[in-house]
C-alpha cells in the first residue's frame, strides 16, 4: 500500500507542478502550485515526517499561496498573447531539454541509488523536543529575520490593495 500512495502522490505532485509552468492563467498556476504542494506533503506523511507535512502545508499552501492569489486577484493581471520566438530562446530551450534528457539517460544507465540500511540510520528529528530546542537556540536569528520579512511583505500588500485618491486618473 506505501508504494501505491508514494507513487499517487509522486504523480499528483508531477502533474501539478507540470501545471504551474504550462499555465497561461496566472491564478490556474496558482491552484496547481497549492495542488502540488499538498501532494508534497503527502510524501512527507509517507516518510513520517509529520511536522514537515504539517509546516508545508500551513506555511507555503496557507500564506504563501493565498497571498500570492490575493497579489494576482488585486493587480488583475490577464493573460497575454504570446510573444514570437527568436533564436536565441528556442536555442535555450533546446539545450535544457537536452541536459534534462541526458540526466535521465544518465540515470537509467546507472540504474537506481544505493540506498543504506534503514536499521543504521539514527531517527532524528522523531522528537519534537529537539525541533524547538534548535528553534529556540541555535535558530532563533534566522527565524527572527523571516518573520520580520514576512511582515514587511504583509505590509506591501496592504499598501498595493490601499485606493488612494486620485489614481483612477492614471489609468
Amino acid at each position: 500500500m506505501g508504494s501505491f500512495l508514494f507513487n499517487v502522490f509522486a504523480l499528483l505532485t508531477l502533474i501539478a507542478a507540470v501545471g504551474v509552468v504550462v499555465s497561461r492563467n496566472a491564478v490556474n498556476a496558482a491552484m496547481c502550485l497549492l495542488l502540488s504542494l499538498v501532494g508534497v506533503a503527502g510524501l512527507f506523511v509517507g516518510l513520517h515526517a509529520y511536522l514537515l507535512a504539517f509546516l508545508l502545508l500551513l506555511v507555503y499552501a496557507g500564506a504563501i499561496v493565498a497571498l500570492f492569489l490575493f497579489i494576482v486577484m488585486l493587480l488583475d493581471t490577464k493573460g497575454d498573447a504570446r510573444p514570437t520566438l527568436h533564436k536565441l530562446p528556442l536555442a535555450a530551450r533546446g539545450l535544457a531539454i537536452g541536459l534534462v534528457g541526458l540526466g535521465m539517460i544518465s540515470f537509467a544507465a546507472r540504474g537506481q541509488l544505493a540506498s543504506p540500511d534503514a536499521a543504521t540510520i539514527p531517527a532524528v528529528g522523531a522528537n519534537l523536543k529537539l525541533y524547538a530546542y534548535q528553534l529556540f537556540t541555535t535558530y532563533l536569528l534566522p527565524v527572527q529575520i523571516l518573520g520580520f520579512l514576512l511582515l514587511i511583505a504583509m505590509l506591501g500588500v496592504i499598501v498595493l490593495s490601499k485606493r488612494f485618491e486620485g489614481m483612477e486618473d492614471i489609468k
